[in-house]
């Protein structure tokens, strides 16, 4: 059995709330330790993130994001550990850019030929460590200048989502490449994929959580998956806004406007046939999902094949809805336990809240902070393995 790949996650105030989630709970799906950390920072702490999109001005909007929790110290990074390093971007990197300690880490991994990935505004950290010089890179158009004046060989992305590869240096553009970003990652640490030729449906509506759809969504992509994202009423290239649940100190989770998520798909003219597997993200739309007749009688049918389905957070509301909850055992998050328990299903504690449980067909996890297991208990019923 060969040793569990590491990475090493930067993080610092107001990174990309997407940039720095998806692959911190993509990589850890696939198997990979990641240790998130922040100069100043300890295990437990939180950075703030940023919600960067475009919104129809000169250039991006910022809101608050998710707040994002490390796992390790900054003090205690031993990069001799480690297989690779991810920098996130979003306003982050342009202060940690100045911070010696950060540029020390980046150049050692450098050194020891370690794949680095860096997304969007990460690239200026590359940039002020030396690392860019002769090598073909890309990155959020505005880093551009920093990129060729510090000597990198600069590649145009016709889209946000263009990722370039130069040796183990890999460069994005946005977080609409992290398909391709993380699966060069992947490649990168010595990482093959197989049993991911499958099609995967998600389920969609309006204020969904943002990171229970975008992370497993893009998390599948990466993997090489065909995932579609539909919503009732609305076409393929159309928007679902988002809502972003967190914990910060009332009884319940608090709310904030999440990114707006792009739907791939039509709902009215779905083959829910040529699909492998469901997912359904929670938040707030599942409760006004669970009302749709067809939404109704997709879930059904999914179940009915014994596809793969899973549901994660509120997405349990539409399965008690649809009645095909009796006799399974599975969990939600903590206050539909009403609506699980009343549609004849045996409860199951998610003790710790990032608990996921696999019940013949059916996958159930809580809540977000449960991804990497939510995820990777999907991969084990669609027979997708990431091996090293």
């Amino acid at each position: 059995m060969a040793a569990q790949k590491r990475v090493l996650l930067f993080c610092g105030d107001h990174v990309e709330d997407y940039e720095v989630m998806v692959p911190f709970q993509a990589l850890q799906a696939y198997g990979i330790a990641v240790d998130a950390v922040c100069p100043g920072k300890k295990a437990g702490e939180i950075c703030r993130t940023a919600v960067h999109q475009g919104t129809g001005h000169q250039t991006y909007s910022e809101s608050r994001g998710h707040n994002f929790t490390l796992n390790a110290a900054f003090d205690e990074i031993d990069v001799s550990k480690y297989d690779g390093l991810v920098i996130p971007g979003g306003r982050a990197p342009e202060y940690l850019a100045m911070n010696g300690s950060v540029l020390d880490v980046v150049s050692k991994f450098s050194d020891s030929g370690k794949a680095i990935a860096s997304i969007c505004h990460g690239q200026l950290i590359l940039a002020a460590a030396g690392l860019v010089k002769g090598r073909k890179c890309t990155a959020y158009p505005p880093v551009k200048p920093v990129l060729v004046a510090a000597g990198g060989d600069w590649v145009e992305p016709e889209t946000m989502a263009k990722c370039v590869a130069d040796g183990k240096l890999i460069t994005g553009a946005t977080y609409e490449g992290h398909p391709e970003f993380i699966s060069l990652f992947v490649k990168a640490l010595g990482g093959t994929i197989t049993g991911s030729d499958k099609k995967i449906l998600f389920l969609c509506g309006d204020y969904m959580e943002d990171y229970e759809v975008m992370v497993p969504f893009q998390s599948l992509q990466s993997l090489g998956c065909v995932v579609d994202a539909v919503c009732p009423n609305k076409g393929a290239g159309e928007k679902c806004p988002t809502a972003i649940h967190d914990f910060e100190g009332d009884q319940t989770y608090s709310e904030k406007p999440g990114h707006d998520f792009t739907l791939t798909a039509s709902f009215e003219s779905l083959d829910a046939s040529s699909y492998d597997a469901l997912v359904i993200p929670g938040g707030r739309a599942p409760e006004y999902l669970a009302l749709n007749d067809k939404v109704i009688a997709l879930v059904k049918e999914f179940m009915a094949n014994g596809k793969p389905v899973a549901s994660i957070c509120h997405g349990q509301q539409i399965l008690s809805a649809a009645g095909v909850l009796k006799g399974k055992k599975c969990t939600a998050y903590p206050a539909v336990k009403l609506n699980v328990v009343l549609a004849g299903a045996t409860w199951l504690e998610p003790e710790p809240i990032d608990r996921c449980f696999t019940d013949g067909n059916l996958v159930t996890g809580a809540a977000w902070p449960g991804h990497p297991e939510f995820i990777s208990q999907l991969m084990a019923l669609l027979g997708i393995k990431v091996t090293f």
